[in-house]
């Protein structure tokens, strides 16, 4: 008997992605993005879902958009025209929809409701813990001493490091 060598052949690893290709891909998913309100949005997303990706656009708000401006909420974001982006910026700018929706109501300086969006809603967050700090109420004490504002426990969470509350261990 002749003796046959059988050589194992290494398995057949499926090719990686061009990297042209990924290159291409990557480029079409930059052509798609749309700029709303100084933020970008991919443009494969759902109007519906591709507004909250607006700091201070909730689900609720993106759907009182949606309705409001008459917007199909299942057409993709790269769908819109120019005139129905202007549209939709225009009407972040001055937003029309019911008290109770906006994230600014009865504002501490000028007594009315309005909605912020972006760097503006941070920056009034963070003047207002100053504020409640400067006046030293509970929530700016909280604050300072960073701790939870909304009453919740502290046995076994918000430790900061070094520091054990509740557990003492018996000395051998």
């Amino acid at each position: 008997m002749a003796e046959e060598k059988i050589t194992k052949e290494a398995p057949k690893k499926e090719p990686k992605l061009d990297y042209k290709l990924k290159q291409q891909k990557e480029e079409e998913f930059l052509e798609s993005l749309v700029r709303i309100h100084g933020k970008d949005i991919p443009g494969n997303k759902k109007i519906y879902t591709g507004l909250t990706y607006i700091k201070g656009i909730s689900w609720s708000i993106s759907n009182a958009i949606c309705k409001l401006l008459k917007l199909n909420k299942s057409t993709k974001i790269s769908e819109l025209s120019k005139k129905q982006i202007d549209e939709i910026e225009l009407f972040l700018q001055k937003p029309n929809f019911y008290e109770y929706m906006k994230n600014r109501q009865r504002d501490y300086d000028t007594g009315e409701s309005k909605h912020l969006f972006t760097n503006e809603l941070d920056m009034v967050k963070d003047f207002d813990i100053k504020r409640m700090r400067q006046i030293k109420s509970y929530k700016g004490m909280r604050h300072a001493l960073k701790q939870p504002v909304r009453g919740q426990r502290t046995r076994s969470h918000f430790r900061t490091t070094g520091v054990s509350v509740g557990v003492k261990k018996k000395a051998k």
